[in-house]
């Protein structure tokens, strides 16, 4: 038996290759190719463009993107089982699908790139997506290589992703790292019930659209800022910044945010404010 792109199903290739989704690697594993093509149209039109996925697993979201017409598949897997599952994909699709095995915390696809557009879309391993996104976002070079991200997340971890301060109990460093240097929004949900094994949560796709000229920061500067902030969110920021300078009022007057805030209240720009002022104040004690 095969399916519209030719291929077994996915219940016969995990069964066929002993690939049981493992707990200790976060997966669990898209059997339904409908649900599958859903996710990569939500990437948008792929003709011409260098997908990277991670975390492919037996390959379901894999085969979506090769179907939806990616001119190549970039699939980091550390998981060694899902090896020669992945290798009859790319048998079927000669030349468009490239496997990596290795640990997408540690690996730089860049120099698997070529001069094409580049983007990511993947069904994250729940264990590890949040550094993912985090390890993408950091760099101090903008605009990054990727033009787009499309990925699944826990409902939770979405709903801080794409919060701004208007949505305090979901706001933290997460939605303003993402807020400054990218366009957020949640896409769709999917249920528990499309996973083998079922989660306990919702998931959700959000897709990421990096911002070509964000406000003008040092990406170290913004996640020491909000790492004080955030990590005494209930305190006043005059009190949490205590941890990062001295001098908290001097920075938070010359970010024109008040002494009482706190860090659930500053939007984007006002962290991006007092980040460069954090930096001034450093380099004028240094003179």
């Amino acid at each position: 038996m095969t399916t519209s792109d030719g291929l077994p199903p996915l219940r016969e290739v995990v069964g066929r290759h002993g690939l049981e989704p493992k707990k200790a690697l976060g997966q669990n594993f898209l059997y339904d190719l409908n649900l599958t093509g859903r996710i990569a149209r939500a990437a948008g039109p792929l003709d011409g463009v260098t997908v990277v996925e991670v975390g492919p697993g037996p390959g379901g979201l894999t085969r979506a993107l090769l179907a939806a017409g990616a001119a190549r598949v970039v699939a980091i897997e550390r998981d060694p089982r899902a090896l020669p599952a992945l290798a009859e994909i790319a048998a079927h699709y000669p030349g468009r699908l490239e496997v990596v095995d290795a640990d997408a915390l540690a690996f730089d696809p860049r120099p698997l790139l070529g001069d094409g557009p580049a983007r990511i879309v993947a069904n994250l391993p729940y264990n590890v997506g949040t550094a993912l996104l985090t390890g993408w976002l950091e760099g101090e070079a903008w605009p990054p290589w990727w033009d787009s991200a499309t990925l699944m997340f826990q409902r939770e971890v979405a709903e801080r992703i794409v919060a701004d301060e208007g949505a305090r109990a979901d706001y933290g460093r997460l939605g303003v790292l993402c807020g400054w240097r990218t366009q957020a929004d949640i896409l769709f949900d999917v249920a528990p019930s499309a996973f083998v094994p079922p989660p306990k949560v919702t998931s959700s796709v959000v897709r990421l659209v990096p911002r070509a000229a964000p406000l003008p920061c040092r990406a170290g500067a913004l996640e020491a800022v909000t790492r004080a902030a955030f990590g005494q969110r209930r305190k006043m920021l005059r009190q949490s910044l205590k941890s990062l300078t001295p001098e908290p009022a001097v920075i938070l007057a010359a970010a024109a945010i008040p002494e009482t805030a706190r860090a659930e209240e500053v939007p984007v720009a006002g962290f991006v404010a007092l980040a460069n002022a954090w930096e001034a104040q450093k380099k004028a004690g240094a003179a």
